[in-house]
């Protein structure tokens, strides 16, 4: 699963808000909400994300191996 709680940290110590990202930055509610939920969004999105925050996609997200129990 992916995760993007590196990405609320980010902004966290940028001092970058929700309300700034929509504002200045042009993100989208939308885009906020999926995050937010940890639903997939595009990799041309990530992209955009990294060139207008300055960052990189370690600062955006993680990946959380899912929790598959062996059948074996």
């Amino acid at each position: 699963m992916i995760n993007y709680d590196p990405f609320w940290a980010y902004l966290a110590d940028h001092g970058i808000s929700t309300y700034k990202l929509i504002n200045s930055y042009g993100v989208s509610k939308g885009l906020i909400d999926r995050m937010k939920h940890n639903k997939a969004i595009t990799t041309f999105t990530i992209n955009e994300l990294c060139n207008t925050l300055n960052c990189s996609l370690n600062d955006i997200m993680t990946f959380v191996p899912d929790n598959k129990e062996n059948n074996e």
